[in-house]
């Protein structure tokens, strides 16, 4: 966070369970291969909200809005959320983000899922929230779209060189930013970076599997050819195209229209 605030950042973002990430096979594998239910009594809560709680005082301190991911204990019985926490400037916890799809075992034997999408301003950019498999969901990044978002941040745990594709192939077809957050472990396969709206890598950390940021500015006037295009061209033309278009357009009742069996 500190070495974000020296470059000049304005926002942090850091991965899925930042703060902590339980493996599965931690907490609910059974000699056999089998399955049980969590036991998230186990969780030390206290030591994870004084930890959150001294990330938001360093935000505050920093001047820095900060997003890191953790779980969020319910009321029992009720599993934790999957969660993104969003931290303001200010060092207020501003809003949550809980992971919407979840994975076979996690739905299952780990957490409850979340309901809705986040969507926060910033300095006034809009962002959006996902976490790692909900990659797999384009109808989440699609949503985000309609809601008018300028960028949305996918932090992701998994040494998945595919999740850096999706995220990559969400910035060309929904002609937004995308802020992909890996941890340095699975640097090597696929580097936390930053996708422009048409899809490219503005820039990416360093694949050697140190801590590292990757820095880019979100300019919504940026005179990149590409970023222009896509922001002034592709996203209102694509907007249009899927709002009616083309009702109105389609020939009816031409049989060389209908016709599919003749040259």
């Amino acid at each position: 966070m500190g070495e974000a605030a020296r470059v000049g950042a304005r926002l942090v973002q850091f991965t899925e369970g930042a703060l902590t990430y339980p493996s599965k096979h931690v907490m609910t594998a059974r000699p056999g291969g089998h399955h049980v239910l969590a036991d998230w009594s186990r969780a030390a809560w206290e030591v994870l909200r004084e930890e959150a709680e001294a990330i938001a005082r360093c935000a505050g301190t920093l001047g820095l809005w900060t997003v890191f991911g953790s779980i969020h204990p319910l009321t029992e019985p009720n599993r934790p959320h999957n969660s993104l926490y969003v931290v303001s400037d200010r060092g207020r916890l501003v809003a949550r983000y809980d992971k919407r799809f979840l994975s076979h075992t996690e739905v299952s034997f780990l957490y409850s899922p979340g309901r809705d999408p986040l969507v926060v301003q910033v300095d006034g950019l809009r962002f959006g929230f996902a976490l790692c498999i909900e990659a797999r969901f384009p109808e989440l990044f699609a949503e985000y779209e309609r809601l008018d978002v300028d960028c949305v941040l996918l932090s992701v745990m998994a040494d998945d060189a595919s999740m850096a594709h999706l995220a990559q192939s969400y910035g060309t077809l929904y002609n937004y930013w995308v802020g992909y957050c890996v941890p340095a472990q699975y640097s090597a396969t696929a580097p936390a970076g930053i996708v422009a709206p048409g899809g490219r890598w503005l820039t990416r950390a360093p694949g050697r599997g140190r801590p590292a940021l990757a820095v880019a500015d979100i300019d919504l006037d940026s005179q990149d050819p590409d970023i222009d295009a896509a922001l002034r061209y592709a996203r209102p033309w694509r907007r249009s195209a899927r709002s009616g278009l083309y009702e109105g357009r389609i020939p009816v009742g031409d049989l060389r229209s209908e016709t599919r069996t003749a040259f």
